[in-house]
This record gives C-alpha cells, sequence and structure tokens, in this order.
C-alpha cells in the first residue's frame, strides 16, 4: 500500500481527485482497456475509497459491461476510473506525478497486442527542428497541480 498524498484530474481541469492509499498498479491488455484509453493497454492503480476525494466535479459513468463501470471527464473526455464491486481503480496517467506509480503486474497479458513486448526495440526518432516546432506549441492542458480556479479567469 502506498500511503501520501497523490492528486490528479483530467486533461481539461473540470475533474480533480485526491487519493491518500493506493494499492497495486498494474496495466491491463483487455480490449475494454485498450478501447477505454485509446491506447495499447489501460495502466490503473487500486484505491482505497474512504481516501479518495473528487476535489472538483465528478466523473461521468460508462457501463462498458455487466460488471465494470468507467469513469472519465464529461468535458473532455480522460479517462480516470475503473469501478466493480471490488472497488476503483484510477488511471495512472491521469495523477499529477504517474512517475511515482510504477505498475507492478500485467493482467490479460494473453490478450496483448501480438507486438507489445518489442515495442520499445522500435527506432526512437528525434531532430533539433521536430524538438524545436514542439516545445514552442502553447498547451491548454490543466497544469499537473492543484489551481484555486480553472481555467484561469484571464484565459
Amino acid at each position: 500500500m502506498m500511503e501520501g498524498v497523490f492528486t490528479g484530474g483530467c486533461q481539461c481541469g473540470a475533474v480533480r481527485f485526491r487519493a491518500e492509499k493506493l494499492g497495486r498498479p498494474s496495466i491491463c491488455h483487455c480490449r475494454m482497456c485498450q478501447k477505454a484509453f485509446g491506447g495499447f493497454f489501460g495502466a490503473l492503480v487500486t484505491a482505497d475509497q474512504a481516501h479518495l476525494t473528487w476535489t472538483r466535479g465528478q466523473p461521468s459513468l460508462f457501463r462498458s459491461s455487466a460488471k465494470v463501470k468507467r469513469g472519465f471527464c464529461p468535458k473532455c473526455g480522460t479517462p480516470l476510473t475503473y469501478q466493480s464491486d471490488e472497488g476503483v481503480e484510477i488511471a495512472i496517467g491521469a495523477f499529477d506525478r504517474p512517475e511515482l506509480i510504477e505498475p507492478e503486474i500485467q493482467v490479460n497479458y494473453s490478450h496483448r497486442l501480438p507486438w507489445i513486448d518489442h515495442l520499445l526495440e522500435k527506432t526512437q526518432f528525434s531532430s533539433p527542428e521536430y524538438d524545436a516546432k514542439w516545445a514552442s506549441v502553447e498547451s491548454y492542458q490543466h497544469p499537473d497541480h492543484d489551481t484555486a480556479e480553472w481555467p484561469p479567469k484571464d484565459a
């Protein structure tokens, strides 16, 4: 169990949370997680519901199966939770400091995409021109920390 103050939220800032007790971090390879996250897998960490507070807004819920509801921001669509009778899991990428929550296990491994084991062997691309182009992009994404209000009134 990881204890401390872990904050996070969606991309637009309409939904924010605070969790103080986290359990097992994992990645799930099932097809429902692939579709829910729009990615190769879903990265989730269990949370103690008694120590999980929604500090701004609330996620909307979509019943993705007879056993699971998935929470997402109603404004920007950011995936936030996986909820079942066993409890709630929070998307690791939604935390302000996701680097602190390293997955410990992979679930539904037999459903992984066939090339996932070799993904990090792919050619890495970088160039000064490409990096400069993206470094100058102005982000409208909520910052990775709590804010008194969002968006700022002068935006």
